[in-house]
C-alpha cells in the first residue's frame, strides 16, 4: 500500500511537472534574444574558480579524491592579484567574440560573486575580498560584450545536495535536503538575475549527475519560470546531453559539433531551438599547468566556421591562471582569430546555415541574397554545389570581389576556381 501511494504521488509530481513544461510560452523579449544569440556566432568561455590554485582543471575536488573541508582551505590563500576585467574583457573584444559565459559556480560549490546566502564565495572567505562577477559584468556591458552565466545544479561540498555519481568521496556528512538545497540554488540565481544587470543566459550544468536515479526530479520547470519572470529576455540552456526541456531557450552541444560525436557527450538530436558548441582551445576547461596541447589558431577558425555552417554558435573556453592573467597562448589565439574576423566576419556573423549541407571539403553559410562557400579542404579547381532551387546570378571571390566562372543547371552549381583552394578557409561568394 506504501509502494502504491509512492507511486502514485510520483506521477502526480511527473504529470505536473509536464504540464508546467508545457505551458511555457517565450516572449517576444525572449524571441528578439534568440535572434541576437544566434546572430553573434561567437562567445568565450571562462572557467575560473580556487581549483585554478591546482592548476590541474576544474574538477580537482573529484579527481584527486580530496576532501572538501581541506579543499576549502584554499580560499583563504585566493588573491588573484593580477584579475583585470577590463584587460579580460578587452582580449576577448579583440577575438571578435559577441558574449562571454563565465563560471559563477562550479562543482566545487565555490561562488564567485558575493552571496547572502553562502559565506563560501570569493568576497568572504578570500584575500582578494573582489566580487569578480560583478568586475567582470559591468566591464562587459562598457565594453557592449553581452553576459551569460554559468551555474552548476550539483555541489560536490553541501550536505544537502544528494549523493550523485560523482564527487562521492569529498568527505560530506550527508543530510541530503533537496528543498533546502533547490531553495539554495534559486536563491543564489536571484541574487544573479537582480544584482548584475542584464543576464542574456544562464548555462546549466550537472543535471547528469544525478542520472542513475530513475525518476529524480530537478524541478527545472519551476525554476525555469522563475527565471523567466526575473528577466523574460534570459535564454535558459542545460548541459544535460539530452534534446531540450520546455522552458529552455538554446540547446547546447560539448565537445562536438551538433550532429557529431566523437567525444561521446552529444549524442542527442537537434532540436528546433538556436545551437551553440562548447569547446576546449587546449584539452582543459580549467587551467591546468601541463596542458600545452593548445589547438592551432587555424584549426580554432575551422571550428567556428563548420559550427556556422552547421547554425550553430561557438563558445571557446579559455582557463585563466590562479594570478588571474589569461595565458600567453590563449591571448595570441584570441588575437589571431580576431584578425581572421576583422577580414571575413561578414561571411559568420548574422548568418545562418548554407542551403548546402555540410561536406568533407567545408561548409556554406547564408545571408540576405549571399550564400558563402568555405572550402577548407579541396584539392581541384573545380567543386560541384547541388544548388538547383535558388538562380544564381553572380560568383566571385570574397577576399578580392574577382569574379570566377560557373555553370548552373537542373543538377546542380559547378564553380570554376582561378587556382586551387588554399589557406585555413577559401571563400567563394554566390549572389541570388
Amino acid at each position: 500500500m506504501k509502494n502504491k501511494v509512492l507511486s502514485l504521488l510520483t506521477a502526480s509530481l511527473l504529470f505536473t511537472s509536464v504540464i508546467a513544461q508545457q505551458a511555457y510560452e517565450p516572449t517576444q523579449e525572449n524571441l528578439k534574444t534568440r535572434k541576437e544569440f544566434q546572430d553573434d556566432k561567437f562567445g568565450i568561455f571562462i572557467h575560473y574558480g580556487i581549483y585554478s590554485m591546482l592548476s590541474d582543471g576544474e574538477w580537482v575536488l573529484h579527481t584527486w579524491n580530496l576532501k572538501h573541508k581541506e579543499y576549502a582551505k584554499l580560499a583563504g590563500g585566493f588573491c588573484p592579484s593580477k584579475f583585470n576585467a577590463a584587460e579580460w574583457v578587452a582580449a576577448i573584444k579583440a577575438s571578435g567574440a559577441k558574449y562571454i559565459c563565465f563560471t559563477t559556480r562550479h562543482h566545487d560549490g565555490f561562488s564567485m560573486f558575493d552571496s547572502q546566502y553562502s559565506n563560501y564565495n570569493i568576497v568572504k572567505s578570500t584575500p582578494f575580498n573582489r566580487d569578480i562577477v560583478k568586475e567582470l559584468t559591468d566591464e562587459c556591458h562598457k565594453q557592449n560584450i553581452k553576459v551569460h552565466f554559468y551555474y552548476s545544479h550539483l555541489d560536490w561540498g553541501r550536505d544537502d545536495y544528494p549523493l550523485g555519481r560523482t564527487g562521492r568521496n569529498t568527505g560530506r556528512k550527508l543530510q541530503e535536503n533537496w528543498d533546502s538545497y533547490y531553495r539554495f540554488m534559486n536563491n543564489q540565481l536571484t541574487e544573479l538575475l537582480t544584482h548584475y544587470g542584464p543576464v542574456r543566459a544562464i548555462w546549466f550544468d550537472g543535471w547528469w549527475d544525478q542520472d542513475q536515479k530513475s525518476g529524480f526530479d530537478w524541478h527545472l520547470p519551476q525554476q525555469y519560470e522563475m527565471i523567466h519572470k526575473l528577466q523574460p529576455a534570459c535564454l535558459i540552456g542545460n548541459n544535460h546531453h539530452q534534446l531540450p526541456y520546455p522552458g529552455e531557450d538554446i540547446q547546447i552541444f560539448e565537445r562536438d559539433l551538433p550532429g557529431e560525436n566523437t567525444f561521446g557527450l552529444s549524442g542527442q538530436a537537434i532540436g528546433h531551438l538556436p545551437l551553440e558548441t562548447c569547446e576546449t582551445m587546449n584539452t582543459s576547461w580549467g587551467y591546468k599547468i601541463t596542458d600545452n596541447n593548445y589547438k592551432s589558431t587555424e584549426a580554432l577558425i575551422r571550428l567556428l566556421v563548420k559550427a556556422a555552417g552547421k547554425d550553430a554558435n561557438l563558445l571557446l573556453n579559455i582557463g585563466p591562471q590562479p594570478d588571474g592573467c589569461i595565458p600567453d597562448t590563449s591571448i595570441e589565439r584570441l588575437k589571431n582569430i580576431g584578425k581572421w574576423l576583422e577580414k571575413n566576419g561578414e561571411t559568420i556573423y548574422g548568418t545562418r546555415g548554407g542551403v548546402v549541407p555540410p561536406r568533407d571539403w567545408g561548409v556554406t553559410t547564408q545571408k540576405d541574397n549571399k550564400i558563402y562557400v568555405h572550402i577548407l579542404d579541396w584539392k581541384d579547381k573545380g567543386l560541384f554545389l547541388p544548388i538547383t532551387d535558388i538562380k544564381i546570378k553572380k560568383a566571385c571571390l570574397f577576399k578580392n570581389k574577382e569574379n570566377i566562372s560557373f555553370s548552373q543547371n537542373k543538377q546542380g552549381l559547378f564553380l570554376q576556381l582561378p587556382e586551387v583552394p588554399t589557406g585555413v578557409d577559401y571563400i567563394v561568394e554566390l549572389q541570388r
